[in-house]
């Protein structure tokens, strides 16, 4: 990274309210919440996941893709996740015991930021 990178990724950090990591296998999720210049919050979702190559020094390349959500879509985002997580169990069919989760609702979820 340059000093340029260095110093746009330290920014970006100083922006972070609440985070969360979800390591998934060969991904990791991140679940950020932030501010934007309004003082809105709105919660970014980046999926990185590391490539086979390496960069050109050696060093690991990852591959990332940035979803960023506003605080009025939130409900209507939850219930369609909700929705779409029940659809893809039902259709998957059984799993093993550890692993068996209700769907997510709507209800389930609680978001505690004031704006």
């Amino acid at each position: 990274m340059n000093k340029f990178e260095d110093d746009k990724q330290e920014k970006a950090d100083k922006d972070i309210l609440f985070s969360r990591a979800v390591k998934a296998g060969k991904r990791v999720y991140y679940i950020d919440v932030k501010q934007d210049r309004k003082g809105e919050m709105y919660i970014s979702m980046t999926e990185s996941k590391r490539l086979k190559e390496a960069g050109e020094d050696g060093s690991p390349q990852f591959e990332k893709h940035k979803l960023f959500l506003y605080h009025e879509d939130f409900d209507k985002f939850l219930a369609a996740l909700g929705e779409a997580t029940a659809f893809a169990r039902e259709r998957n069919g059984s799993r093993p015991a550890e692993q068996e989760e209700a769907p997510l609702k709507t209800d389930d979820f609680h978001l505690d930021i004031e704006f």
